[in-house]
């Protein structure tokens, strides 16, 4: 009998074919597919040596090759694609089999696929994986949801191809059916809020205190030694000490200011509005990128008034890279614990168990947000499972009352010169708000009474109430 393979990979281009050379290098057999039969030989051809693999040219082919139950793992776009490839293999298999999406797909696409394909008696396991393509090949973290039994056969596989921190896989069951693909959309959301507030970090230094982009490249690489120590902090000192070949000016001053996104950061935002929790800071983070697009508005606004920018000087100059460093970690804090508030509340609208230490756990390493930091917040959760919020916890708590002078010195004297901090300010709000005795909400539902009759509440009784402001404004109950 000819020699199956433990896991197949269908979808070859850069993250396929990466992710199916780690299991290959690990040891496992793996079955190869993709709609092009020219990038199945070309890997067989150029990494063959790596490991064993069985390329295969039909989809029955490739389902042949599988040991049982089978497991494939799909690696295309999100969207109709995916489930057109879903639609080749799942007639093909039977009750058992697991069918992967590893792809960044909207986790009520999973949802859906997951229910559809339970009931013909397969496993759909949506998985987030992060990493990028580096990550694929030498250690991702890895997020699948799916049922336990799923579990069973593909974590061990997962769980050893993925990204290892203390010795520990950065790989767990998530959660049912879509729970992994909502946490590594709210990973990416997340990304982008930590992504955010670098830029304004690297803008404050250069238009307030007028260092250099080399000069804030050894800046990152000081805070990337202390408890900033992450891949963001890392390779933004790369990207800021770099010199384009063709101009010799700073990389960053020859790269166009208008930066893109695929989706899943605006997903995030969405969802957040859907299950009302509010994530300021990752939807300040999207709009930002968005305004930065939107060249057309920014260039019929470039001549509106604003204060001049006079750079620092003095006591002012000498501290401010200590004022932004911590007014970064205090915003950073912010930002994760909307995030994991989100998933939160995720877990308890769909029904999905989630660990957040574990989750904190598995970011630790092979992902683009990986941190020391998120030692932290893992040991946070240990300690306190149902923390309420990163805010509370007690080095948390501390580090960001310990910020908060340096924080607001920050937002002020960005304000003052006219630097843009969307990230910085909507951070210092979300946390003022949370720590606020009494919110000026109470003005807006008398607003809503008055003009709609929406009714509100009382302080000093139970029940929902109603003022009759067109009539004698006594009040009524509803």
């Amino acid at each position: 009998m000819s020699k199956k393979a433990s896991i197949g990979v269908t979808g070859l281009a850069v993250m396929g074919r990466n992710l199916a050379r780690n299991l290959a290098r690990h040891g496992h057999t793996v079955a190869l597919h993709n709609r092009s039969e020219e990038r199945t030989r070309s890997l067989v051809e150029q990494f063959g040596d790596e490991g064993d693999f069985i390329p295969a040219y039909s989809a029955q082919e490739f389902v042949d090759a599988l040991e049982r139950p089978r497991q494939i793992v799909i690696m295309v776009k999100a969207g109709g694609p995916t489930d057109a490839v879903i639609e080749e293999f799942a007639p093909l298999l039977e009750p058992g089999d697991v069918i992967v999406d590893a792809g960044n797909a909207h986790f009520a696409d999973t949802r859906r696929r997951e229910q559809a394909l339970r009931e013909r008696g397969l496993h759909f396991v949506g998985t987030g994986v992060s990493g990028g393509e580096e990550g694929a090949l030498h250690g991702p973290s890895i997020m699948p949801g799916g049922s336990k039994e799923s579990y069973e056969s593909l974590g061990p596989l997962f769980e050893d191809i993925s990204a290892k921190v203390d010795g520990e896989p950065c790989c767990t069951h998530v959660g049912a059916d879509g729970a992994g693909h909502f946490v590594k959309m709210v990973h990416n959301g997340i990304e982008y809020a930590d992504m955010q507030l670098i830029a304004e970090s690297f803008d404050l230094l250069r238009g307030a205190a007028g260092y250099s982009p080399a000069e804030i490249a050894d800046v990152f690489g000081t805070w990337n030694t202390g408890r900033l120590d992450s891949y963001l902090i890392e390779i933004t000192a790369q990207v800021l000490k770099h010199v384009d070949g063709a101009s010799g000016k700073p990389f960053v001053d020859v790269v166009e200011d208008a930066a893109e996104q695929k989706g899943t950061g605006r997903w995030t935002v969405q969802i957040g509005l859907d299950l009302g929790v509010p994530i300021s800071g990752i939807a300040e983070a999207v709009f930002a990128r968005s305004l930065s697009g939107s060249t057309g508005l920014r260039s019929a606004a470039r001549g509106l008034g604003g204060p001049t920018r006079t750079p620092l000087t003095g006591s002012a100059l000498e501290t401010f890279a200590d004022d932004v460093e911590q007014a970064l970690y205090a915003s950073k804090v912010v930002a994760y614990a909307q995030g994991f508030n989100q998933i939160q509340a995720g877990a308890a609208e769909y029904g999905w168990d989630i660990d957040l230490g574990r989750v904190a756990a598995i970011w630790r390493g092979g992902c683009i947000i990986r941190a020391k930091f998120l030692n932290d917040i893992t040991s946070a959760y240990a300690a306190e499972p149902g923390l309420p919020t990163l805010l509370t916890s007690g080095g948390f708590r501390k580090a960001v009352e310990d910020a908060q002078d340096s924080w607001r010195s920050v937002i002020s004297t960005a304000v003052r010169l006219g630097i843009p901090t969307p990230g910085f300010s909507t951070a210092l709000a979300y946390y003022d708000g949370l720590r606020a005795d009494r919110l000026p909400a109470a003005l807006v539902q008398g607003q809503r009474d008055f003009f709609g009759a929406h009714t509100y509440r009382r302080v000093d009784r139970p029940g929902s109430f109603h003022t009759l402001w067109a009539g004698d404004q006594s009040e009524v109950e509803a």
